[in-house]
């Protein structure tokens, strides 16, 4: 049967320009605005002064400043607005109260971002580029919250707030920030940029004129007018559908298929899922010292050299040889830190270690994992 020639003089031309420029892959600043990959965990109770840190849902770093005694649970929810596509998103839920903040006492729900991805926005020259950031939020507490996005760089903010206005309903809103014509991002691997999204600040940051416009960071002007989530224990506060794009237009969330948007988030944490059995092979070994040793792959190429974190005791860990499980004595570390193949090694005790060759190190309970840090 013959095939029939297909005419694709005007297939371009008859796409409206609209369809086109909304399918521009990977024009979300922000990673993981779905709140779909969690690899920590989907729940992390009583987080409060100290607490600063990644818990749940990848690259959404929990951050307090001053000394605050009110707790949070964090966790990854599946309440969603209705019909726009998203499966999960970001829960903070206070859980212990602080009605009155002191001065420095302030939380913020951020994301950070290397240098080297924002060169296209052009910043600190005259052709800056505007940015927009649409989001899906919902609280019981409504009134003013504070959205910032820090050049830490060079230390300038600009510092725009939107409102919650009906009771714990689903509510879009997009926010657009003039480019700024000065300080440069550096073009490297490290924090250039960070976006807080402010739950509560004391009088330090709230004492001042809300910054509209790019400028020199002051405090007392970051946060003016944000409310307190944290001064009820009925609070809740929930966001989803984060993009952060150049331009003063927001466009439709650009969804990502799991796997693209998980391999982007293992950039900067890996977790080696604690499930019983998972192995990986040709790890030498060294007789006299009784370890097995060897270069473990990772899935993506890091930021930067990951730290290794453990979970459980030694006996958590082990491997086969001959037909015989292995048990370590200690839990296994990293000798040599890499951000794509680290040099990590397992030790037993005694001199179970007879013949020369691999070896397939495993965990052996469920309760632990190797995790590999690089965070911004």
């Amino acid at each position: 049967m013959a095939l029939s020639r297909i005419d694709t003089t005007n297939m371009i031309e008859d796409v409206p320009q609209s369809k086109i420029d909304n399918n521009i892959n990977f024009r979300n600043i922000i990673i993981n605005g779905s709140m779909d990959i969690a690899q920590r965990g989907t729940s992390a109770t009583g987080l409060t002064n100290g607490n600063s840190g990644y818990h749940t849902c990848d690259r959404w770093k929990f951050s307090e400043g001053g000394a605050p005694s009110f707790q949070f649970t964090q966790t990854q929810s599946t309440d969603v607005p209705t019909g726009q596509g998203f499966a999960t998103s970001l829960k903070m839920d206070c859980t212990t109260a602080q009605g009155s903040l002191a001065a420095a006492d302030n939380l913020r729900i951020d994301q950070r971002v290397e240098g080297q991805n924002l060169q296209y926005l052009k910043k600190g020259t005259s052709s800056a580029e505007s940015l927009t950031i649409s989001f899906w939020v919902k609280s019981n507490k409504t009134g003013t919250y504070i959205v910032e996005l820090l050049d830490n760089d060079n230390t300038r903010t600009i510092n725009k707030s939107y409102t919650i206005s009906s009771t714990n309903t689903w509510e879009k809103k997009t926010i657009t920030y003039d480019g700024d014509t000065s300080g440069a991002f550096d073009n490297d691997n490290a924090q250039s940029f960070r976006c807080n999204f402010f739950l509560a600040a004391g009088t330090d940051l709230t004492s001042g004129s809300l910054q509209t416009s790019w400028g020199s960071l002051t405090t007392a002007n970051r946060a003016v007018g944000q409310v307190n989530l944290a001064d009820s224990t009925s609070n809740e506060w929930y966001i989803t559908g984060v993009q952060l794009e150049a331009g003063e237009v927001a466009s439709d969330f650009e969804f990502l298929p799991v796997d693209v948007n998980e391999r982007r988030c293992q950039r900067y944490f890996y977790n080696w899922v604690s499930s019983a059995g998972q192995t990986y092979s040709n790890l030498a070994h060294n007789i006299l010292n009784n370890q097995a040793y060897g270069c473990f792959v990772l899935p993506v190429l890091m930021r930067a050299n990951p730290t290794l974190i453990t979970n459980g005791t030694a006996s958590h860990y082990g491997s086969w040889q001959g037909g015989s499980q292995l048990t370590c004595s200690v839990v296994p570390a990293m000798d040599i830190a890499h951000p794509q193949t680290p040099f990590l090694y397992w030790t037993y005790s005694g001199t179970p270690l007879t013949v020369a060759g691999t070896t397939m190190c495993r965990i052996i309970n469920t309760s632990a994992f190797l995790s590999f840090n690089a965070e911004i």
